[in-house]
Parts: C-alpha cells; structure tokens; sequence
C-alpha cells in the first residue's frame, strides 16, 4: 500500500457514518446479544480462540450487530475471510471464491470463511451450488439474514449450520451506544459540544425500535443538522430529534416472521379481550400495507372460533365488516375493520362451538359414523315401503316446541359434545339445554315411534 492508497483509506473512514465508525472492534465494545456472546458464551469462545470450524447462520433483525459479529470473526481468525453480499454476487462469484478456496487449501493448508451477507437473498440453485463445498469443509459458512432461516434457507444447508439468534436491542443498550457516540473524540462527536434534551435523547432510543443503525443514523443527523449557538453549542431539542428520524419504519415483511408475528399477536390480543393491544398491532400493520381482507378473515375466524354463541353477532359483525370494506376501500376501509376489531376484543368469549365439533368429528373417526335412526329417515320417498320416519314426533306439536327422542343413533344415546359456557347469550342456551336435557333424561321410556298418523309422518313439510 502506498502513500496515496493509506490517505484515501483514512478519509473514507473519516467520512464514514457514524453507525460504521462507532461499530465495535472487540467483544468488550459490543452491547446486547448477552445470550450468545457474553462471557463464556459457545459462540465468543469459538471465535476467540479461532476455532469456528462449522458453519453457522446469524439471524435477526437489522441493526443488532451480524455483520459486526462477523468482522469480529474476521480480525480473530487465522482462516482467509471472504465477503459476498447476496444481494450483489451470483453463482460466478461463488466459484470464483470456491475456486481460490480450493487453491489456498492445497498450496498454503489455509482455510476459508466465507461471509454471506442477506443469505436469504440466494434462490435455491444458488444455495445448493455452495452446499457441497460447505458439506466437504472447504469452506466455512458464516451467514447474515434477517428472515427465519428455517423457511427462507435451503433445509440441507441449515442442517449444517449452527443457527445463533440476534435479538433486538433493548433501551439500556442503546442508551450505552447513544452516550458512546457523543462522548467518543475519534469516531464520535466527543470534540464538539452536543447538547442533547432529556425528552430528545428518550425519543430516539424509544422510536429507534431496537436498532443501533436507526439510532446512529438519526443521531448523525440531527447533530450534523444543527448548527452550534452563540457558545459553540449544538442543541438537540425534542422537535429536532422528530425530524431527524421521522416516522419510524415499521418492520414487517409479508412473507417473513414479522408477518406471522404480528398477526398472531392481533389475534391473541382480540382472544384475551384486550381492545388497546388488538388496535395497536392492527394500525402497525395496516401502516404496513398489510392486505386489509386477510385481516378480515382472521376476524371472521375469530368470530367463529373464540366467540362463538357467547355473541352470535359477533360473526355477523365481522362478516359485515368484510362486506363493508369491499364497499368503501380503503382509507375509510379502516372504520369497519376497527369497528370489528374492537367488537370483537370486547365481546363475551367461548370456545365451545369448535370443542363440540370436533368432539363429535373424533368420536366418528374413532368409531365410524352410526346408521341414522329410522324415524328420523326422510318419509317422502321410502315411508310406505321401508317405514322410513315412522314414529317421527314432530317438536312444534307438543308445548314449548320440544318433545323427548333420540336423535342420535342408538349407540351413542345420552352422548353430549355440546357443553355451552356461561358467557354472554350462551348462558341462556346453557339454561334451556339443562332443562331439555334433564326432561330427555328423565324419559325412562323412550317416545313412541308407533302412532303412524302422527302428523309429522304424512306431512312432508314436517320430515
């Protein structure tokens, strides 16, 4: 390296951002990630003692220190590290790294990591041209991606891989990194004077949502964007700090986790009858982009499902709300679909319509579905010849609209699948059905089925 070559090496580090030149230069600098890289943690000692020799994936979200981890792998390593960006190299690239791996190997006994950053990015062709060489050894696999790896890498790579989880940064961290960024005088702002206002500092670790790039960057920029006071000053306010980062971007892919992740935790706030946390997990997601009609048919499910005959109208609700919105689309599609939401997360809970039918679903598959009784057969067509319905008695003509008979086949006599909860409208259904329960019950002689000018036999209305 010459002269000319080390001076334009120092300009591009001084001009560097702020997140690349606070990035940390030994695991004592690192902050977060405790769980994988703390004291004695596998990972750490592995790396410090150069002795990763499997591969594995780093996963998790931006900014909670992957590539940091790798360069960190990078200075403690004796091996040959490469970098390839996923997004930027192809299948010649991978040769072209295979190819002098292969080389350093025979000619200098020197292994090879290789760096893949965003590796979910690599289609399957792609993965699999690197699967033999990591499965041979030849190379060393260290990958970065912010997707799940068990769905977005190919399953005989992952199987070869150590997976290590990053998990976003919590307040405390980011505070440490805040105060590092203006206290430090070579790569941070320790030789000018930055005045940062309580509320400020707060709104930018809170809004950076865990990530140390996010935080830097709107630091970076409400600092550089402020000019210095009469005193040399420069004042972060908190206005100043809502400028520099803004609305924050929400996290939230509709094939990956956060996907997933949200729309589980909507549902289960609406289950646990929480109306703030089903409205907040359903504005991040409309915020988005989320599709506002898969939202809608997991309300109707939820209708269904966790309600159920606790507030029948529940589900017209929701269904009502899909109709709505197909109506008016969006942005005033959002007042249907809250409406909904909030009815819902508010509505008497029961899970009993899909414990009886699934019940009753088991006990066929165990057992087989039984012969349906006879006097419950239809008599428009065999009641002459078959007797089919003979002895049918027909509800409307007894008091209260009920009479006593078996409706199930015989072997199955006195079974129950339905049990209502006492919950909103279902603790009525629970009352009447104790009632025609314990009447049915009490019915030590089955009704006759014998009276063959029963009314309900020769009406064909009534069959």
């Amino acid at each position: 390296m010459d002269l000319f070559d080390h001076a334009h090496q120092e300009q591009m580090k001084s001009e560097a951002p702020l997140a690349a030149r606070l990035r940390p230069r030994t695991f004592d600098e690192m902050v977060g990630q405790e769980h994988i890289i703390g004291p004695g943690k596998l990972l750490r000692r592995a790396i410090e003692t150069d002795r990763l020799f499997s591969s594995i994936i780093l996963w998790g979200p931006p900014g909670t220190g992957k590539t940091t981890l790798a360069q960190l792998i990078a200075q403690y390593t004796q091996a040959h590290f490469e970098v390839i960006s996923a997004v930027l190299a192809g299948v010649p690239d991978l040769r072209r790294v295979i190819q002098e791996a292969e080389e350093r190997r025979k000619l200098y006994r020197r292994r090879t990591i290789l760096f893949v950053d965003e590796v979910h990015r690599w289609n399957k062709a792609q993965q699999d041209a690197l699967l033999p060489h990591v499965e041979s050894g030849m190379i060393t696999l260290v990958g970065a991606t912010t997707e799940n790896p068990y769905f977005e890498v190919i399953s005989a790579l992952v199987s070869r891989s150590r997976i290590f989880q990053l998990l976003p940064l919590e307040e405390h961290h980011l505070s440490i990194l805040f105060d590092r960024a203006l206290s430090d005088p070579e790569r941070g702002y320790g030789k000018i004077s930055v005045q940062v206002d309580p509320e400020a500092r707060a709104h930018l670790i809170r809004v950076s949502g865990g990530d140390a790039r996010n935080l830097l960057n709107a630091l970076e920029l409400a600092v550089e964007s402020t000019p210095p006071d009469e005193n040399g000053v420069r004042h972060i306010t908190l206005d100043v700090a809502q400028e520099s980062i803004q609305r924050r971007a929400v996290l939230y892919d509709k094939n990956g986790d956060a996907h997933y992740d949200t729309i589980s935790a909507f549902i289960k706030s609406v289950r646990g009858s929480d109306p703030d946390a089903a409205l907040y997990w359903l504005a991040k997601m409309l915020a988005a982009g989320e599709d506002p009609r898969f939202i809608l048919r997991r309300l109707i499910i939820l209708a269904g499902e966790d309600i159920g005959l606790a507030d029948p109208h529940a589900l017209q609700v929701a269904v009502s709300a899909a109709y709505a919105f197909d109506y008016i689309g969006m942005p005033e599609g959002i007042y249907p679909i809250a409406e909904a939401t909030l009815y819902l997360a508010t509505a008497p809970k029961s899970n009993s319509v899909g414990e009886a039918y699934y019940s009753a679903l088991e006990r066929i598959q165990q057992e087989g579905a039984g012969p349906v009784p006879v006097h419950l057969m239809d008599a428009s067509r065999d009641a002459r010849g078959l007797g089919h319905g003979k002895g049918y008695l027909y509800p409307h003509d007894f008091p209260d609209h009920f009479v006593p008979q078996q409706y199930l086949p015989a072997s199955l006599q006195g079974t129950i699948f339905y049990n209502p909860s006492d919950q909103g409208y279902e603790a009525q259904i629970l009352e009447r059905l104790k009632r025609w329960r314990a009447w049915k019950t009490a019915q030590t002689e089955p009704a006759s089925h014998e009276n063959t000018d029963h009314p309900a036999v020769d009406s064909p209305r009534r069959d």
